[in-house]
């Protein structure tokens, strides 16, 4: 798992409102770029950036590219923190 990327992808306010897009199903690039008020440019960096952290998947139909959100690398990172949290709370005692 590439912390580092996966982190810094989800640094960024739009990148993680496009992630809360996702949760409800695919969408092409067309249909996440209406919800913002960038250009379709920047819509397709954020996307090229949360696709190299491996946090989204895209599929090609016809025209046009459809993307996901992939769990499994959240969960990762869920697994991480909560593994974190267990060190210092052990810590603790």
């Amino acid at each position: 798992m590439a912390i580092q990327s996966t982190l810094k992808a989800l640094a960024d306010p739009i990148r993680r409102e496009i992630l809360n897009l996702l949760k409800s199903g695919r969408m092409s690039a067309g249909d996440i770029a209406e919800h913002f008020e960038v250009t379709g440019a920047s819509i397709s960096r954020h996307l090229s950036v949360l696709k190299d952290a491996d946090l989204i998947r895209d599929s090609r139909e016809g025209k046009f590219i459809f993307y996901d959100i992939n769990t499994s690398v959240l969960e990762d990172i869920m697994l991480w923190i909560t593994d974190l949290k267990g060190a210092e709370n052990n810590e603790n005692q």
